[in-house]
């Protein structure tokens, strides 16, 4: 026995009429009053045999030289029925009509007339032997056997060719589908290896666009003669721009959206794909001009968490283009294009924190140049000047030499100070050893010993206790800039320190002086212009604690700088994602 995988059209078409050739015979019995066991045996073997096809058939199976055995017991059957029912004198002499159509379901025009002829050769022969008076009606019976067998041949032949026609489209309409589906599958396989191949912003975003046409239209070699429009757009600067496109003109590449109305809005508020119509008369995407000839549109956006990139869009002018499995490709292509842009972002984020890093070392170098220059080396020069000064002063006026060493020791403890407060700053073991809160401390009297600076602290020691120390050690480089930039800049008489609770999970950083203040936005827009980098620094800082920074201050009211510092993972969505609200 054997198993396809589809059914065969001709075995159902074989049972069918197999059964009602078989009712048919029961019937003509019954009008005949002859319906007994005697003249029914063979009836009840059909019956069987055709029971046992029939479950053959529901299997999708055949057993070996399947129709030739089907057309010999069809013969066989009829003709034993044929005998034991009375011949051509019983009420159900027809029953020769069996193999006829059996043979032409199976073998066309060829198989009904060798049925028919096997048939009457039956027929002639049982008259023959039992009714030989009959031979002339065996004869004509034979005559109309065989015209039988010529008609059924013909429209057996008509019937099964259109079948095996209709068959075959499908088979073909199968096949095709199956190659899609492979093809698709292969464009799968190939964008999942493409994208993760690289960490190239623009091969990620072209790739993308890339495989959206292969596999949108897998059976075709060339994407030239598909009208679609693809375009990519990601945020920056708060705009969303065109990063990569296909079928883009030149001013098209220049447009820039805000997000805030139509098919754009709709995505990122509802953050899953959107299925338009009408793209050409969006207020925001009908602007672009290769969209005008556009009907339908999928719009799939680049999210991950409350991170969003932008969003793909893809146009075509057949209103019925985006298929459900169109649709779902997309799907596929889009969620592998946010993870691919996710691997790029974070690889472009540890270059850029790698040049950062550069940037800081060099900051910091160039800081303590700058503290040197100003702070102990001046002293020292002022000292080696001093000196020169006193050891004249010896010989002359030893009074005056005495007061000039004075002021010379005075000048060394100071300088002294500074040094030591330089080396706290740059390393605070104290920070290492016992927390935070004695480091501030620390930093406090040095700041009032050495420059006369009143800085008062107020640690909550709970909230302290709840950060690892590299977290530690970034909050309190925090606050010595933010202390730095005030005694230097504010000219500030008490500058508060204050770590204290904020919403569960976070803590609430503020440093605030009583100095002169400055206009934030003015400074802000004039920044790259100035030396020093405090602010960045300050910016820079809170972003490795996953913090928000906000500076706020006027002319002759102070400054007062507050660093929201989420202590735990759902803190941190929950303050930039009511950020970006």
């Amino acid at each position: 026995m054997r198993t396809f995988e589809t059914p065969y059209v001709a075995d159902w078409f074989a049972i069918s009429l197999r059964w009602a050739v078989t009712l048919g015979l029961v019937v003509s019995l019954s009008l005949g009053g002859s319906l007994n066991l005697t003249l029914a045996w063979p009836l009840i073997v059909m019956i069987f045999w055709n029971m046992g096809m029939t479950i053959l058939a529901s299997l999708n199976t055949r057993i070996s030289f399947h129709r030739q055995i089907n057309l010999a017991v069809d013969i066989l059957l009829s003709g034993v029925f044929f005998r034991v029912q009375g011949g051509l004198s019983g009420s159900a002499s027809w029953a020769g009509l069996l193999p006829i159509l059996t043979g032409a379901v199976y073998f066309d025009y060829s198989g009904a007339l060798i049925a028919a002829g096997l048939s009457a050769i039956l027929a002639f022969a049982v008259t023959q032997i039992y009714l030989p008076e009959r031979a002339p009606l065996a004869l004509a019976w034979m005559a109309g056997t065989l015209a039988l067998g010529g008609l059924f041949g013909f429209l057996g032949t008509q019937l099964m060719t259109r079948l095996r026609l209709k068959r075959q489209t499908w088979l073909d309409s199968e096949e095709k589908k199956q190659h899609v589906q492979g093809e698709r599958l292969r464009t799968i396989y190939e964008l999942t290896s493409t994208l993760t191949a690289t960490l190239s912003y623009k091969r990620v975003l072209d790739s993308a666009l890339d495989l959206g046409y292969a596999a949108l239209n897998p059976e075709s070699e060339s994407n030239e003669s598909d009208p679609l429009v693809s375009v990519v757009l990601l945020f920056r600067g708060g705009q969303l721009r065109v990063a990569s496109a296909r079928r883009f003109t030149g001013a098209d590449t220049r447009v820039t959206f805000q997000g805030s109305e139509g098919i754009l809005k709709k995505v990122f508020d509802e953050g899953e794909p959107i299925f338009s119509k009408d793209i050409g008369y969006d207020p925001e995407l009908g602007r672009v001009i290769a969209f005008r000839n556009c009907t339908s549109a999928y719009c799939f956006p680049l999210r991950s968490g409350f991170n969003v990139y932008g969003a793909i869009i893809f146009a075509h002018p057949e209103p019925n283009y985006f298929s459900p499995d169109r649709r779902e490709m997309l799907d596929i292509i889009s969620r592998q294009a946010v993870v691919a842009i996710q691997n790029a972002r974070l690889y472009q984020d540890l270059v850029e924190e790698k040049e950062r890093m550069i940037e800081v070392n060099e900051e910091a170098r160039k800081k303590l140049a700058r503290d040197l220059h100003d702070g102990p080396t001046q002293s020292v020069a002022a000292m080696a000047m001093r000196i020169n000064i006193a050891r004249r002063l010896v010989e002359k006026d030893t009074k005056g030499a005495v007061e000039e060493l004075a002021r010379i020791e005075d000048l060394a403890h100071r300088t002294t100070k500074e040094i030591r407060h330089m080396l706290f700053t740059l390393r605070p073991l104290i920070l290492e050893s016992q927390g935070l809160g004695a480091a501030l401390k620390s930093m406090a009297d040095k700041m009032r010993e050495t420059y006369n600076q009143n800085v008062i602290v107020s640690v909550d020691e709970n909230i302290a206790g709840q950060m690892e120390m590299g977290k530690q050690g970034v909050i309190f480089y925090i606050i010595e800039e933010a202390v730095n930039n005030a005694r230097k800049h504010a000219n500030a008489a008490n500058i508060w320190v204050r770590l204290q609770p904020f919403q569960q999970g976070a803590a609430l950083l503020e440093v605030e002086d009583d100095g002169i203040g400055f206009d934030v936005d003015a400074v802000n827009k004039a920044y790259d212009k100035r030396s020093s980098l405090g602010m960045v620094n300050l910016r820079e800082r809170t972003e490795l604690v996953n913090g928000l920074l906000n500076i706020q201050s006027a002319i002759g009211r102070g400054t007062k700088i507050s660093v929201y510092i989420p202590l735990t993972e759902e803190a941190a969505d929950r303050l930039h994602h009511a950020r970006s609200r």
